[in-house]
């Protein structure tokens, strides 16, 4: 009996081998087949300490089911999604990875060959595929080895204009991740010196966690910043989906920050072009994208939702506070090697520090989003609903209330019995005020 908890919204992910093993991989692959109906698949995975032994399991259920499989290896979650759009021969992906969660996870990020690109296969989707029986095709599928990386690496490089790249001192904390193997072959192609930190490849993440935004990730990569006096840094999360920046002062720059950061590069050349971001964004984005004459494009939280505004609004390009940045080149699909060319060639192009830039967008007071531990989600929501029926509501994604200086976000989490809270407000003062305010609601209902 496989654990339905390990379908999510979005792809498969649960603790190995307690949730998700080597049995579940076998249905899970074979479910693959009979929804995707793809001749062949490919696959990739990352360096988590599972990953091989899923890699073999979630092989093994597809060819039995008579489809072929290629084998790109070990590769950030972009390369498959690379692999899949790039080559016209795949009609399905896999990516074995979870992503930024801790070391005792793993998953699969599943896609089917789409147009204009490939669409991602939601967990529940797959769920509802998978049979008691296991089914044996009377000729089984093949294995066989492709490797991506040129082409991975030319089409990235695609997107700059490396001569414009200046001699730039920079740390690079590729967290043990597939950040390292990536910088490690691009990095005679840049005309910088590169400190690194965490490039060898460990799944067990000894340095510090996964995911850069938890206390304690970023501890390394600051300190190596100040050290060295570099120009600026970077962390990745482990399969290198999630980008963040480092300012030469040591602060980590928000995903909305770096957002508009790569906006305001690439709407300087293309004119009118429409922005992604998510609702959880500060309200500065869409006023800075129209202000440089762009199209803001308001998506409910989430990667998958964000690509999807750009898909469905003829958008150029897209991001979210978590570190996801999507471009429409990029077969509307997210990188973090793309984000970071970009930003190596836009500052530059600078007389300003990565500070000073930040600094200017950094026109109200925003606290990071709050989780509350909540049973009846929904109830809650109403509670607010009705408490604040005097501002501007609306339910893209929870409910977002606005006022003339200050605005709140408060939705469901997806997998656990959580609300989110996001507050947003012109002073710190009337900040300061309103997560008192809402908090004591929150807390007075529970």
């Amino acid at each position: 009996m496989i654990n339905p908890k390990i379908f999510k919204s979005n792809d498969v992910r649960g603790i190995y081998p307690s949730d998700l093993n080597e049995e579940s991989a076998f249905k899970i692959g074979q479910a693959i087949v009979f929804y995707a109906k793809a001749k062949k698949i490919v696959i990739g995975r990352d360096m988590r300490i599972s990953s091989d032994s899923l890699f073999g399991a979630i092989t093994n259920g597809i060819i039995s089911a008579g489809v072929d499989v290629i084998d790109i290896g070990l590769v950030p979650t972009e390369g498959m999604y690379f692999a899949l759009d790039n080559y016209d021969d795949y009609g399905a992906g896999i990516m074995i990875t979870a992503s930024h969660n801790p070391k005792e996870y793993n998953g699969f990020k599943v896609l089917k060959k789409g147009s204009p690109t490939s669409e991602f296969i939601r967990g529940d989707i797959i769920a509802n595929y998978i049979r008691n029986e296991d089914i044996k095709a009377e000729t089984k599928g093949n294995i066989e080895t492709l490797d991506i990386w040129d082409d991975y690496i030319n089409h990235s490089f695609s997107f700059v204009d490396v001569k414009k790249i200046k001699p730039l001192k920079i740390v690079i904390d590729a967290g043990s991740g597939m950040a390292g193997k990536v910088m490690s072959k691009i990095k005679d192609k840049l005309p910088i010196e590169i400190i690194p930190l965490n490039f060898e490849l460990d799944g067990n993440f000894p340095a510090h966690p996964s995911n850069p935004l938890l206390e304690g990730s970023t501890d390394q990569v600051i300190a190596a910043v100040k050290k060295h006096q570099a120009d600026f840094g970077f962390i990745f999360d482990g399969d290198m989906d999630r980008m963040f920046p480092i300012d030469e002062k040591g602060n980590l720059v928000r995903g909305d920050k770096t957002l508009l950061i790569i906006a305001q590069y690439l709407l300087a050349k293309n004119p009118g072009a429409g922005v992604a971001y998510n609702l959880i964004c500060s309200k500065s984005v869409p006023e800075f994208v129209t202000k440089w004459g762009g199209v803001p494009i308001r998506t409910p939280v989430g990667f998958v939702s964000v690509r999807q505004g750009i898909i469905e609004q003829d958008g150029l390009f897209g991001g979210e506070l978590s570190g996801h940045f999507s471009f429409k080149d990029n077969f509307y699909n997210d990188s973090g090697l793309i984000s970071f060319l970009m930003i190596l060639e836009l500052l530059s192009g600078s007389n300003k520090k990565l500070s000073e830039i930040v600094s200017e967008f950094s026109i109200y007071f925003k606290h990071p989003e709050l989780n509350f531990t909540v049973e009846d989600k929904e109830k809650m929501i109403d509670i607010f609903r009705k408490e604040y029926s005097d501002g501007k509501q609306d339910d893209l994604d929870g409910l977002t209330v606005e006022y003339s200086d200050w605005w709140f976000n408060i939705r469901p989490s997806n997998t656990e019995p959580l609300l989110r809270l996001t507050i947003e407000a012109d002073t710190q003062e009337i900040l300061d005020k309103k997560i008192e305010e809402l908090t004591a609601l929150l807390k007075s209902n529970l």
